[in-house]
């Protein structure tokens, strides 16, 4: 195998971050999801306003490769770099969006994931990845994020002003996006992107809707629970799974136009799910099965 360039590879990889993230926004119909065809549950963001977020990051998602490439050090001191330059990329993204949050979560783990597939490539990884290579990236993000839900998590009870995902915490011990990391993403390796390798085959927006319906039937979602509580999201995960039951190729689409209309008036927007079907997209790609 003829080994590409460094900064070729760079490229390479960003590019297909960024692809993915283009491929979910552009993924139609999504229930209470931005798509191409209304902005779902949301009032404050919309199709291009996630095109402006998308370019916003882009430059970040190449230098989150970067880091992983060039670290020489621990996984955790990769986690810190990666996370300080998340900082910045958040702040850009908000500056594109007029401080609408279109990619906080999805950034978080871009910055991960795109850090460990760096390190990976570093110590001689070239796409196109096998499903082993693709669980070597997984192994060493979990290595990366070891101990963080503790770490972020420290102290809670004597805080006097708490975000969301802290709340959440305290009250029902979800550790959200942090807690899918911490735990090397078993989201994407044990449940989505098996499903996207056995069905590689089928139309891509057909596998990428259901593999939508998938992660929503299974994920904890903080979107939902934020707008909903916990009921709703327990709702979804119900209503989620009985939909992939009952769809076919020809009338899945059906279904989620009519689900979409479902959660918007219920104003739910399943974000989490999104975010890690963008990620599960990624490896997608680099696995070459779309």
């Amino acid at each position: 195998m003829t080994l590409k360039p460094m900064n070729e590879l760079l490229v390479e990889i960003a590019g297909q971050a960024e692809r993915a993230l283009l491929y979910e926004v552009a993924l139609t119909p999504k229930p209470g999801l931005v798509d191409r065809n209304n902005s779902g549950a949301h009032s404050d963001m919309d199709f291009f306003t996630f095109m402006d977020s998308i370019v916003s990051l882009s430059p970040y998602l190449y230098q989150y490769v970067k880091l992983g490439i060039e670290h020489d050090g621990t996984a955790k001191e990769l986690f810190q770099k990666v996370r300080s330059m998340g900082v910045h990329a958040e702040k850009a993204m908000l500056a594109a969006t007029k401080n609408v949050n279109t990619h906080k979560g999805a950034n978080f783990s871009f910055a991960v994931l795109l850090g460990a597939t760096g390190a990976c490539i570093g110590c001689g990884l070239q796409p196109p990845f096998t499903q082993n290579d693709t669980q070597a990236v997984l192994s060493y993000a979990q290595k990366m994020s070891h101990g963080l839900v503790t770490d972020d998590f420290a102290d809670l009870a004597a805080k006097t002003s708490l975000t969301y995902g802290e709340k959440l915490f305290l009250s029902y011990g979800i550790s959200g996006i942090r807690g899918e990391a911490e735990a090397g993403y078993p989201a994407l390796g044990e449940l989505l992107l098996p499903f996207f390798r056995a069905n590689h085959d089928r139309p891509t927006e057909v596998v990428l809707l259901e593999g939508l319906l998938l992660l929503m039937g299974a994920v904890e979602d903080g979107n939902i629970i934020h707008r909903g509580g916990i009921e709703s999201w327990q709702t979804v995960k119900s209503e989620a799974k009985k939909l992939l039951q009952a769809s076919t190729e020809d009338n899945l689409k059906e279904l989620m136009y009519s689900y979409d209309l479902v959660l918007i008036e219920r104003h739910l927007s399943p974000g989490g799910a999104a975010d890690l079907l963008s990620l599960g997209i990624f490896f997608a790609k680099l696995e070459n099965l779309f």
